[in-house]
């Protein structure tokens, strides 16, 4: 893997890079949809390349559960089992352990939970999650890493972050495949002299990336963002940055202005299911009644089919009735949705221009289209 950064923003960290790996290049910053089990919910991997994605992120915590790493390794490995010719990112599986797995123990070896689909107890070591992830044969993995949810007190996130780079260290050992990437993540909680710690202790290791851990879980958005810059300012600017699990718009630029040039999550794609579209005019909630008669498409000049073809009426009354037509097509828009605002976000930077960008966006968390 190489990373190369191609411009920056003169008025914060901001940056236009080229990650290269072995099964293509990325532009960043960028938003990986998610796949958790192998697929992104309700689209056909050709449908999310058509989009202008290309590189995707897939979840080790169920895929080691189901369908298993033996049968994804006899099928040639994750991309060949899902069809995805991009590159794919996994993570390790440490978020899904401590937030499915109320029965969790954390050893000093690893971390010992309870299946969420049968309840069979299994124990993951950082040297299984890179075993598992180069079974799985991603282009980018991740280490595995211990996340406390928030709030914590200090000294419990002392302990994450003193056991987060234990873990990291014996999964640089571990590893055994040198055309994967194994990226090191950072914790801290909502403390900046921890994660201060944990960024050069871990940066120390010299992994080729890094991932941001244990932020947007509850804490204050200021909180993330000083997080943010802190660990910003120590990570090398020659490595690619991944802020795990943001998706809201105001959240992703404001991160985006601190360094970051990878981002993931579940938001688009859920809240797709709950009926809800992203617009640049806010978020579109089609269980409002005032939206049955409504023959406007989602969003005027988006180029997703859902917009091209179907009325707000029409998407409200298949999201009413539980057709999967909606959530198909609701679920393409948010993410062309989301490519369109990253394809932004790179020109802002080309142009110098990230601060106007992020004054255009604030709010929008709040706001509604009519």
């Amino acid at each position: 893997m190489r990373f190369e950064v191609l411009c920056r923003d003169p008025q914060t960290m901001a940056r236009v890079g080229k990650l290269a790996t072995p099964h293509g290049e990325v532009l960043t910053p960028t938003f990986l949809p998610v796949g958790t089990r192998g697929a992104v919910k309700s689209m056909a991997p050709w449908e999310v390349a058509g989009i202008g994605y290309r590189m995707i992120l897939a979840n080790t915590y169920h895929l080691y559960l189901r369908p298993g790493v033996e049968v994804i390794r006899e099928a040639g490995g994750l991309h060949a089992f899902m069809g995805w010719e991009g590159p794919i990112l996994t993570d390790s599986g440490g978020f899904q352990v401590f937030s499915l797995s109320p029965t969790f123990r954390v050893e000093e070896d690893g971390v010992r939970f309870r299946s969420v689909y049968d309840g069979s107890e299994h124990f993951l070591t950082p040297e299984a999650a890179v075993r598992v992830q180069e079974d799985l044969g991603s282009d980018v993995a991740m280490t595995l890493d211990h996340c406390v949810a928030y709030p914590a007190t200090r000294e419990e996130v002392e302990k994450s972050v003193e056991t987060t780079l234990r873990w990291a260290e014996r999964s640089l050992r571990a590893r055994a495949r040198e055309e994967q990437a194994l990226f090191g993540i950072v914790q801290g909680g909502a403390y900046p002299d921890l994660r201060a710690r944990s960024a050069e202790l871990t940066a120390g290791l010299d992994f080729p990336g890094y991932g941001i851990g244990g932020l947007s879980v509850g804490e204050p958005r200021e909180d993330m963002l000083r997080c943010l810059e802190v660990q910003s300012a120590i990570l090398p600017e020659d490595r690619p940055r991944h802020l795990l699990g943001i998706g809201d718009p105001e959240g992703i630029l404001e991160s985006v202005a601190l360094g970051m040039d990878l981002f993931d999550c579940v938001l688009p794609t859920r809240m797709a299911r709950t009926g809800v579209a992203f617009t640049r005019e806010g978020k579109l909630n089609l269980r409002h009644a005032r939206y049955a008669e409504d023959l406007r498409p989602l969003e005027e000049g988006c180029p997703c089919p859902a917009c091209r073809n179907f009325t707000r009426a029409y998407l409200r009354h298949l999201h009413r009735v539980n057709e999967m037509l909606a959530h198909r097509m609701l679920t393409w828009h948010n993410l062309t949705f989301m490519h369109r605002l990253l394809l932004d976000c790179r020109r802002a930077i080309e142009a110098g221009r990230m601060l106007e960008l992020i004054r255009e966006w604030r709010g929008w968390s709040s706001r509604h289209p009519s």
